[in-house]
């Protein structure tokens, strides 16, 4: 998938666009700024614009092209982020150290999708905010119509409300909802499809 994310990465235009995905940036503007996590990061659209708005951003991909992309679109809207190029067993980052973070499109292979989302909570503190936006498994019937609506072609890569629970047990959740939407996000997110959107909060820890 490397190959594929740098390939897709190393064209001179945004593949999802510059702008932010926008369910990010209107749950995003409702928390005040602290330090955010953004995985599966891309070209940075949604990191960028996190700090544009005075967010302390840490961002990471398993491509090396889509992080040279984030550094030139932070650099042009005047911001920094910490990006780097890392796979999730290996971050660096410490336990409960994050005050929210961003899972956007972030679909990882079937096998191991419920067990990253499960990990990556562990870095959000709790009381930390959790901002999700990803295809649904009725996404498919779409993508069938239109392949520009984009999305993985594997069923069980997509996401249902069920499964959703179950991977952020340890929330509390405030929004989640299966939605129609008309995307317009750079070259490959164009038309209607379904997605999942998905607000909480991580628990107290009970002691």
């Amino acid at each position: 998938m490397k190959q594929f994310w740098d390939e897709r990465y190393g064209q001179s235009e945004y593949a999802y666009g510059e702008q932010p995905n926008n369910f990010f940036r209107q749950q995003l503007e409702m928390i005040r700024p602290g330090k955010l996590l953004m995985p599966a990061e891309g070209e940075g659209r949604n990191a960028v614009y996190a700090a544009t708005l005075g967010w302390d951003v840490f961002a990471f991909d398993q491509s090396v092209e889509g992080q040279k992309k984030a550094k030139k679109l932070a650099q042009l809207k005047g911001v920094e982020i910490n990006y780097i190029v890392n796979e999730l067993q290996d971050l660096p980052y410490a336990p409960t150290s994050f005050d929210a973070m961003g899972l956007i499109y972030a679909h990882f292979p079937a096998a191991k999708k419920s067990e990253y989302n499960k990990a990556l909570s562990f870095f959000l503190k709790p009381g930390g905010v959790l901002i999700f936006e990803a295809f649904s498994k009725r996404n498919l019937a779409y993508r069938a119509k239109n392949e520009k609506v984009g999305g993985p072609s594997e069923l069980d890569m997509l996401f249902s409300k069920e499964e959703l629970l179950n991977d952020f047990a340890n929330f509390d959740i405030s929004y989640i909802q299966e939605e129609e939407v008309e995307l317009s996000e750079g070259l490959y997110h164009n038309g209607t499809g379904v997605v999942m959107r998905l607000v909480g909060r991580k628990k107290q820890d009970k002691r």
